[in-house]
């Protein structure tokens, strides 16, 4: 496992597993998304100062008057997605996202996808998200 994904504290996996089981409190039901949640490493897409806050159910400042969208957002968002697919729930194919951000939730979606497309406008905040996904070796996300 990459070194980026390990963490101590607030920032571990016991932590990430606390944040699954709150999201299927909350009503998130498709386990393959919460399979997703759980794999996704929030902590490293976040100010090092907020990583002890990445798990909480919150949105958190990444600058640029951009936020990390909360986890139940995320997750929500990509259960409806499978959800409403022809067919029933199914993998995502190959999405767009435009405005990526940090990259998370294209994380996300590329633990369910054959391939992510991410799109972000904001320079720094665009360098941030290939630094991440390059050193959490998703080749299933491109930006």
């Amino acid at each position: 496992m990459n070194s980026l994904v390990h963490g101590i504290g607030m920032t571990s996996q016991r932590t990430r597993v606390r944040m699954v089981e709150r999201l299927r409190e909350s009503g998130i039901r498709d386990e393959k998304v919460l399979a997703a949640m759980g794999a996704v490493p929030r902590h490293v897409f976040v100010e090092q100062a907020l990583a002890h806050r990445a798990y909480e159910d919150t949105a958190l400042p990444l600058g640029f008057q951009q936020t990390i969208s909360q986890p139940y957002v995320v997750a929500r968002r990509i259960e409806l997605l499978r959800a409403n697919r022809e067919g029933g729930p199914r993998e995502l194919g190959k999405p767009l996202e435009i405005g990526a951000g940090c990259g998370y939730q294209a994380a996300v979606r590329g633990e369910l996808s054959m391939q992510v497309y991410a799109d972000e406008r904001i320079a720094p905040l665009l360098a941030k998200a290939r630094q991440i996904l390059r050193g959490l070796r998703l080749a299933t996300v491109r930006v």
